[in-house]
């Protein structure tokens, strides 16, 4: 059987006190008991001197039997066993036992050994060397105290007198008392102890058991279901405050183990959860990529292809054109002649437009960059193109941002992408609508975005993976299919991201990301890395 703890705090502390009252006791009883015996003693003595000097006139004038008379009246006194007279030749003269008058006593005795003990008796000794205790012949205890009878000078001068003077003792008055009362007391305070200590005991018991209960065994037991609720996986219990003590710090840290262990199981279930959605997003991110990979090497091997056709065609193309002209340009020609002669100069110059944006997708310029801000770059760009039949009934929203930075770009390039963009924003919106061009900065991403949104036609959901391979295009008997196309290469060599969302029937937004601080570029100044350029300081409002 398991003890608990309280049940071994309790024992051991009630053997530690049980232990230290029973030392407590035993030396406290010694005393009382040498104390009692001293006082028996002295009482004895006073009692002996009294009778001694009580019946000194008596024996002065040798009146035996008064003396005698008055020693048996003290002996009838309760605790005194007997009293006797011995003279010095060790013959009881008188004694309450009359049975022992006339008999001589042993000089080894104990009643005669404190004087005797030596070779030459002592004429005086201490009271303690006078007593001594022993159990008589009834086996009880008893106290002897012998009282040397001094010849003094009124002995040896009385007219009775009958010993000489050089004789220093007469004899001896022994006294034996009594020891049962002292017995008793001893007895008595025994008991006193002994309950006084079970007493101590189960009041200690009791103490013990509540305060361990209260202050120990209950938090225990609090941490111990605790601990048992978190073998379990209950997460959701908590230890109760009972105390500032070192067992309440250890309640907190239990506590806190627990939020902390819910929290982390938590975070696993949420990922347990979210990970067939992680996964998902990852492979979604992953053929998008695949995609774009297959976008730039297709682009990279078209641009090959349409270099070489774009040359081989632009000779003829010229010679056609030229010629073309010359004869419109003849007075003699007819005039439906001459009709035909601009039909086919107008028809040679889209060709050349279209070898030309050929010759513009293939080269692959690297871009010359410089820092710029892109709100201007857009308001350049805007100003352009708004001009044009198509943006008459467009409402061009301009929500730029205000901190803005200057960035590492090409100014031309991105213009470029931007007419891209706004000419087809226009070409989807025939009936008019709203034109958003908001621009701002992701700094966390280190982005800037430029976002153009149209109110306009949309695009299927079929075409928009299509909308950036090169010459593909939506428009009737115009555009070349290689504005986006070219528009992407351009982004791409920046170090951006474009991305287009859609939807038919609601319009079209393109979103340009471009690094805020592209690494590696040179030629930066050092007021730009100071950030006068490419720092946190926007331009003045005035500047924009």
């Amino acid at each position: 059987m398991r003890l608990s703890l309280i049940t071994k705090l309790t024992i051991a502390t009630s053997l530690v006190l049980l232990t230290f009252m029973t030392v407590f006791a035993y030396v406290n009883l010694e005393a009382l008991e040498k104390l009692l015996i001293e006082e028996a003693i002295s009482d004895a003595d006073k009692l002996s001197e009294t009778i001694i000097k009580t019946t000194h006139y008596q024996m002065l004038e040798n009146n035996q039997m008064r003396v005698y008379q008055m020693i048996q009246e003290v002996g009838t006194q309760s605790g005194i066993e007997h009293i006797r007279m011995i003279n010095k030749n060790g013959r009881i003269i008188f004694s309450t036992k009359e049975p022992e008058i006339g008999t001589f006593l042993d000089k080894t005795a104990a009643a005669c050994n404190m004087c005797h003990a030596g070779e030459k008796p002592l004429t005086h000794a201490s009271t303690m060397n006078r007593s001594r205790t022993f159990f008589d012949k009834d086996g009880k205890q008893v106290l002897g105290l012998a009282k040397a009878i001094y010849n003094e000078e009124g002995c040896y001068t009385s007219k009775c007198h009958f010993h000489p003077e050089n004789f220093r003792v007469l004899g001896v008055l022994d006294i034996i008392v009594s020891l049962d009362n002292m017995r008793a007391l001893l007895s008595s305070y025994r008991y006193k102890i002994g309950a006084m200590t079970f007493f101590m005991l189960a009041l200690v018991w009791g103490s013990m058991t509540l305060l361990t209960q209260k202050l120990v065994n209950q938090p225990v037991k609090h941490l111990l279901r605790h601990t048992k609720l978190l073998a379990q996986g209950e997460l959701d219990a908590s230890v109760p405050y009972f105390s500032t003590s070192e067992l309440g710090e250890l309640a907190n840290a239990f506590n806190d183990m627990t939020l902390n262990l819910k929290r982390a199981r938590n975070e696993l279930e949420d990922w347990g959860k979210n990970l067939e959605t992680k996964v998902e997003e990852r492979t979604h991110e992953l053929k998008a990529i695949q995609a774009q990979l297959v976008r730039s090497e297709k682009l990279a091997s078209l641009g090959e292809l349409v270099a070489g056709i774009a040359h081989e065609i632009n000779n003829p193309l010229t010679g056609i054109m030229v010629f073309a002209s010359l004869a419109r340009d003849n007075p003699k020609l007819p005039q439906d002649i001459k009709n035909d002669m601009n039909l086919i100069t107008r028809e040679t110059e889209r060709c050349a437009k279209i070898v030309k944006g050929l010759l513009e997708f293939s080269k692959e310029s690297p871009p010359q960059k410089k820092p710029s801000y892109i709100d201007d770059i857009m308001d350049l760009t805007i100003a352009l193109v708004e001009n044009q039949s198509s943006f008459h009934d467009i409402n061009i929203i301009r929500d730029y941002d205000k901190e803005m930075v200057q960035i590492l770009i090409d100014p031309h390039q991105i213009e470029q992408v931007f007419v891209n963009i706004l000419l087809n924003a226009s070409h989807a919106m025939p009936d008019g609508g709203d034109l958003t061009i908001k621009t701002g900065m992701e700094s966390e991403e280190g982005y800037a975005y430029i976002k153009v949104s149209d109110t306009g036609c949309g695009i299927s959901e079929q075409n928009l993976e299509k909308i950036f391979d090169p010459f593909f295009t939506t428009k009737e008997n115009r555009g070349t299919g290689l504005g986006l196309s070219v528009s992407y290469g351009i982004i791409e060599s920046h170090g951006g991201k474009i991305e287009v969302k859609s939807k038919v029937g609601s319009g079209t937004a393109f979103t340009i990301r471009l690094p805020l601080h592209p690494d590696g570029e040179e030629g930066v100044s050092s007021a730009a890395q100071n950030g006068i350029v490419l720092g946190n300081i926007a331009r003045p409002e005035e500047e924009r």
